[in-house]
């Protein structure tokens, strides 16, 4: 599976996937660092990207709905 990565200018970065059944999914992480949305493509319009805008604690919930580990920071 091939993960495209764009700059987004004055934005952050979105990386986005292509599944099996043809659609682009993906992540924008913005350069604050406090907010990532969920993308994926709208089937009646395929130059057009739909929009769900997660906060950090939201964005670790699906990780974990996924079957992501939480990731912990241990102090030094």
């Amino acid at each position: 599976m091939n993960i495209e990565r764009t700059t987004l200018p004055g934005i952050g970065v979105r990386q986005t996937f292509t599944t099996d059944q043809g659609r682009r999914i993906g992540i924008v992480e913005y350069q604050a660092g406090d907010r990532r949305d969920v993308v994926h493509d709208d089937p009646d319009d395929p130059d057009r990207m739909i929009t769900l805008a997660l906060t950090r604690s939201e964005a670790t919930a699906l990780a974990t709905l996924l079957g992501f580990p939480e990731m912990v920071t241990l102090p030094n």
